[in-house]
């Protein structure tokens, strides 16, 4: 049943349908893991002091430098294991799972290790001050260095569920893991006196239960995937056929992260209300721009899948509707931050000069949100295809060679504010080069028929 099922989804089932049995789960538990993530500023806000809210800000970036892990063998993984289960190449599936999974373990126990062997000079860099330092260090140690390959570990497995039709299940996981901190979160930071230690400790452990949970079903599912965790399994030999794609959404995470951490940098010299403030926005804004990912996450099997199979009118109305579909979502959210923007910060934050600021940032950050969805699905368009090349220049393009040069450039010329009209400029250069290189590889492909 369970093979007819996945036949239906990837090659019968209407597009429409299609997508939205493998996307809405995803975004669902996106949805949550942006709830959860709020969650930590939120309460920590509730304490009314925004040294701590800056120093969340302040590791933030690092942490998501787990996420370009997960990307890198997640993403790469998964994408590969589709295009084989479209070419009927199942048995390659178990090499290629068993990699990436003890493959992502050794590569974020050393992240890990790097990261506490040299906190001190590390949270001097993204702009910890006096007053934010003990609660930066407090924050990185739990959530970074200890719940690091929980962390990563869940989300490369909730790639691999998804690879194979397993939306729902990999959507449970993630939303375990969010629901948890939302629920320990009061109960460590107040109920057990901890204070911004207990925001820390409740994510960490949240992760740690969403991969255990993983685990746990990966095993009650066993005779039912081709997918393998034995390390008896594990070979070389794929890495690069997992790198060639996952580097492009490793790139994303990795480089967005150094954006972010350049903004917050420059932000800092401004004092800590600025940081606070930006920081609070950037997690309202993870509500568009995580539903266009999970909408990514949900459709790209999909694509990889009609790809191998050579089915690509299917794969281009795959793409083509979810990319109106962010777009619609994307826009929505812009109208409803236009308007609610003071309510929105002052829910987060008690501090009137921290609301006022954010309320400016949340409503010019905002006008970004549409293009950058229309751009990002492009490029993990091209990442499902196995066009990793393309989508690697696209993102480092986008994310680097125009990113931190304009941030510097606009800070200097207009200021603070500079800083934040950024991210609208940047999309609107790329769009045209994003769609482009599309256009370029769909009509390849429709001269090889």
């Amino acid at each position: 049943m369970r093979e007819v099922t996945e036949q239906e989804i990837f090659e019968t089932l209407p597009v429409h349908k299609a997508v939205a049995t493998l996307a809405v789960p995803t975004i669902i538990s996106q949805i949550v893991s942006i709830i959860y993530n709020l969650a930590d500023t939120f309460f920590i806000g509730q304490l009314g002091n925004p040294y701590m809210v800056a120093a969340v800000t302040l590791v933030y970036p690092w942490f998501t430098l787990l996420t370009a892990l997960g990307n890198l063998f997640g993403i790469g993984g998964s994408s590969l294991v589709s295009r084989l289960l479209g070419a009927k190449r199942e048995e390659e599936v178990k090499y290629v799972s068993s990699f990436c999974f003890y493959g992502g373990i050794a590569a974020t126990f050393v992240f890990s290790l790097l990261s506490v062997c040299f906190h001190v000079p590390l949270l001097r860099f993204l702009g910890a001050s006096e007053e934010n330092y003990l609660y930066a260090r407090t924050y990185l140690i739990w959530v970074v260095v200890l719940g690091g390959i929980p962390t990563m570990l869940g989300m490369t497995l909730a790639h691999f569920l998804r690879s194979e039709g397993h939306a729902k299940l990999a959507s449970a996981g993630i939303m375990l893991g969010g629901i948890l901190n939302m629920l320990l979160d009061p109960i460590f930071i107040y109920g057990l006196k901890m204070g911004f230690t207990g925001a820390a400790v409740a994510t960490a452990l949240s992760n740690l239960v969403s991969m255990m949970f993983f685990l746990f079903r990966f095993r009650k599912i066993k005779e039912r995937t081709v997918l393998s965790l034995s390390l008896c399994h594990f070979r070389l030999q794929y890495a690069g056929q997992v790198f060639s794609v996952g580097i492009s959404s490793a790139l994303t995470s990795g480089l967005a992260t150094l954006s972010n951490m350049t903004i917050v940098k420059l932000a800092s010299g401004y004092g800590d209300i600025p940081i606070a403030a930006y920081g609070i926005v950037k997690k309202i804004d993870m509500f568009p721009l995580g539903i266009s990912m999970g909408l990514c996450q949900g459709f790209m099997p999909l694509v990889g899948y009609n790809y191998a199979s050579k089915n690509y009118r299917r794969m281009r109305e795959v793409s083509v509707f979810s990319w109106k579909t962010a777009l619609f979502i994307a826009l929505g959210f812009v109208v409803s931050f236009l308007g609610f923007a003071p309510w929105l910060m002052q829910a987060f934050i008690r501090d009137s000069q921290t609301s006022m600021l954010g309320t400016s940032f949340l409503r010019i950050a905002c006008l970004a949100v549409p293009i950058t969805s229309v751009n990002a699905l492009i490029i993990y368009t091209l990442q499902a295809m196995g066009k990793g090349f393309q989508a690697a220049v696209l993102t480092v393009c986008r994310q680097g060679l125009l990113n931190i040069p304009l941030l510097i450039l606009m800070n200097t010329i207009f200021g603070l504010y500079g800083m934040i009209w950024t991210q609208l400029v940047i999309e609107l250069i790329m769009l045209p080069a994003t769609s482009g290189m599309y256009m370029l590889t769909w009509k390849g492909l429709k001269q090889n028929g």
